[in-house]
């Protein structure tokens, strides 16, 4: 990865502590200068009219547009900061790396919200995740599937094949109140992400290379962990998209049918491999106490 682009001229992303209370917006980006200058503003107007002290994270993942120029452009307007990679390596490491990213500069009690860069998520949809989130709930999903919610400017192919997936998905990986298992934009629980990683390391994210399938990867990682989920109504504005799809369907699915492979195989399968989670995580918890006394301290 290369450089980091600074929050503002007095403090450095890597001593980037968080406040009080922030909310922590992950952004992966491939080739969208059309999208950046409509997104990012939509962005910080939905959340400063709301009062909320927030940040944004970007990963160029190898643009060869326009992105890195808009990017340090924006980075000195609002508090944005980015990463970057030399080349493309696909939405499975740009999520790992934004996601390990986050977790190293929350605090416990943040707010983790990822969205697509293509304009295809609309940012006044974070408040109504959030205010979900404040009811208990550890993950909240922006689901086409909810009532209300639904989509444009997709066909009604694409739709149907869409809809069979994730009915395909709630049948290998059944979570309680889930739905919406292939939309990437959710808020979470910065506690969570940090245990995830705690607990898992590198294999957060394992099928780093097979398409989208990371999306639902991380989903069953943190049902593993016993997070609680609900989703609220979403509308998927495919009617905005600025930039062209990202998404190798052949890749993606086979993505799909290797993790179905990875969680029920019965010799050490991840239902098998992570038995165990419950001491884990008591490991995890212990480990956090003790860094909380010794800030103390």
């Amino acid at each position: 990865m290369e450089a980091l682009g600074p929050i503002n001229a007095s403090e450095s992303v890597i001593g980037m502590e968080s406040p009080r209370s922030c909310l922590w917006i992950l952004l992966p980006a491939f080739n969208e200068e059309a999208s950046l200058p409509v997104l990012l503003p939509k962005i910080q107007d939905s959340l400063e009219s709301l009062g909320w002290t927030y940040r944004i994270l970007v990963c160029d993942d190898g643009s060869t547009d326009n992105t890195q120029s808009l990017l340090e452009t924006y980075s000195r307007k609002m508090p944005l900061a980015y990463i970057r990679h030399s080349i493309n390596r696909g939405l499975g490491e740009t999520s790992r790396d934004l996601f390990e990213w986050a977790a190293e500069v929350s605090a416990e009690s943040d707010i983790i919200v990822r969205l697509d860069c293509d304009d295809t998520h609309e940012p006044f949809l974070i408040k109504s995740m959030v205010d979900k989130l404040r009811e208990g709930y550890d993950v909240v999903i922006a689901s086409r599937f909810q009532k209300g919610g639904g989509q444009l400017g997709v066909s009604w192919y694409r739709a149907f094949v869409s809809r069979c997936a994730n009915l395909f998905m709630k049948a290998l990986f059944p979570v309680p109140g889930v739905w919406e298992y292939s939309c990437g934009y959710r808020a979470y629980r910065a506690g969570l992400i940090k245990d995830a990683i705690r607990v898992f390391g590198n294999s957060f994210i394992q099928l780093k290379g097979l398409g989208f399938t990371c999306t639902l990867e991380k989903l069953v990682k943190l049902k593993l962990l016993g997070a609680r989920f609900a989703e609220v109504p979403f509308t998927l504005r495919y009617d905005q998209k600025r930039s062209s799809s990202k998404m190798i369907s052949s890749i993606t699915t086979l993505g799909y049918l290797t993790m179905a492979i990875c969680y029920h195989w019965p010799w050490n399968g991840w239902s098998y491999q992570y038995a165990d989670l419950a001491e884990r995580m008591a490991a995890v918890k212990a480990e956090r106490a003790v860094e909380a006394e010794r800030k103390v301290a």
